[in-house]
């Protein structure tokens, strides 16, 4: 038995077979990453020549030290302790020997569920089992973090969408229910995109999300080669819009009319109920009025229609993942983003995706007043979907000399490099043909030259 490096078609063959994987532990996302300055290898634990585990690891250079991680964790039984006992002890001595001083996991062990209609957690019974063969093992439990502090989301929303349409539907909060119905009579309407279309939806995006545009630029390029990623987005026919306010306006006039036909039928009878049914009529006429201005100014502004909400999905295993996705603030109360959601469920659940992953969100076990990603649970979780609660991250020490290193020098390589930005930032205006002078070796390439020279 031992551990090995494998080939990118090696590991995507294992993957291929393996049933719970996450789109980060694929070889597209691994070229992704690789874009983005990190080294990334393919490990597999072989047995009679068969692979029986496998990870995906990426490696970051942090002050000269490198650390390893393996996003979404290994492609392993957690339950099988002595499989999972033989690939870490192999794996930390393949990672020592390249100098690797920890690597990081993350893994999709679920410790419990949610189902927000009921308010209900459900813990996993095998969790706390696997959770302990894990720290018998020296891996550091990093904690339970309740926003967004890990390597990946330790919450995540996920949709069964394995089910009939009208299920899906039913299964929709009531309020998100009556925002599909308006946007979709309002012309709002979902088109697919392409890579011309991705800076758009990138500066509807950009203020939630960490990364620039060249990491969903080579997202794209990557998963779209194995035809593993779509753009669609929802744009309004402002033509349709006023149409649909033009219809509401005349249904409301003849409401009103009504209304006044009561009152005068009751003139004598001073009837407090039909004059109330009048004065709320009136009132909604007028809001209509002014909604008739602001649809016609529409028309006349943006007669070519605006995009309003877009949404970049990955395909990995019969699970489409909301990617990245955005809306327009200046128009939010079309909910066309409501619409854009509901309309990607149905389309994959028609394509026999079994899931559909919203994405992170915060723990649902905060109170209202202490949980500052609300909104975002509320929406991420109204569609029907179940939260799920993994054990966030493990850190195991590969390299003890160069990790003690690490922690020990760390802090002075923070200071050293904050004090030449500094410098830098002063001499911004200085002459730049200065001779330079020869460079000395840092106490780091000295002290790992002499562990180099020590092996």
């Amino acid at each position: 038995m031992e551990v090995r490096e494998l080939t990118e078609e090696q590991f995507e063959e294992f993957l291929k077979n393996y049933k719970n994987s996450s789109m980060y532990q694929s070889t597209e996302y691994a070229l992704t990453m690789n874009n983005q300055d990190y080294k990334t290898m393919y490990y597999g634990l072989e047995s009679e020549g068969e692979i029986k585990a496998a990870t995906l690891i990426l490696i970051e250079k942090i002050h000269g030290f490198k650390y390893a991680l393996a996003p979404r964790g290994y492609l392993i039984d957690y339950e099988d302790k002595s499989l999972l006992t033989d690939f870490t002890k192999l794996l930390r001595k393949k990672l020592s020997k390249k100098h690797i001083i920890a690597i990081k996991i993350n893994p999709l062990i679920i410790r419990s569920k949610y189902n927000p209609k009921m308010k209900d957690i459900k813990e996993e019974s095998e969790y706390k089992d696997i959770f302990e063969n894990l720290k018998s093992l020296n891996y550091f439990h990093l904690g339970y973090n309740n926003y967004f502090e890990g390597l990946k989301p330790r919450f995540e929303s996920i949709i069964n969408i394995n089910k009939p349409i009208n299920e899906l539907f039913k299964a929709v909060s009531k309020q998100f229910k009556t925002k599909i119905k308006k946007a979709n009579f309002e012309g709002i309407k979902i088109y697919k995109g392409s890579k011309d279309d991705l800076e758009y939806i990138y500066n509807q995006a950009k203020e939630k999300y960490n990364r620039d545009i060249s990491y969903y630029q080579d997202a794209y390029h990557y998963f779209e080669k194995s035809k593993k990623i779509d753009l669609y987005y929802a744009k309004m026919d402002t033509k349709a819009y006023l149409q649909s306010v033009q219809i509401m306006y005349q249904k409301q006039v003849e409401k009103c009319n009504k209304a006044n036909s009561e009152v005068f039928k009751n003139r004598e009878n001073q009837n407090n109920k039909a004059i109330n049914k009048k004065l709320y009529e009136e009132n909604i006429l007028n809001t209509l009025k002014n909604e008739l201005v602001y649809a016609t100014n529409l028309l006349r502004e943006k007669p070519e229609g605006i995009v309003l909400a877009s949404a970049l999905i990955v395909k990995h295993q019969k699970t489409a993942y909301l990617f990245m996705d955005g809306y327009s603030t200046e128009y939010k109360k079309f909910s066309a983003k409501h619409l854009l959601i509901w309309k990607l469920i149905e389309k994959y659940s028609l394509e026999k995706f079994r899931k559909f992953n919203m994405g992170g969100i915060a723990s649902f076990y905060l109170k209202s007043n202490e949980n500052k990603f609300k909104g975002l649970n509320e929406f991420r979780l109204g569609f029907g979907a179940t939260g799920y609660e993994y054990t966030g991250d493990f850190e195991l020490v590969t390299n003890k000399f160069f990790y003690f290193l690490y922690q020990t020098l760390s802090p002075i390589l923070k200071k050293i490099k904050k004090k030449k930005k500094n410098t830098s930032r002063r001499n911004d205006d200085t002459d730049a043909d200065v001779e330079t002078k020869e460079k000395k070796p840092s106490l780091l390439s000295l002290l790992l030259n002499r562990k180099k020279n020590d092996e």
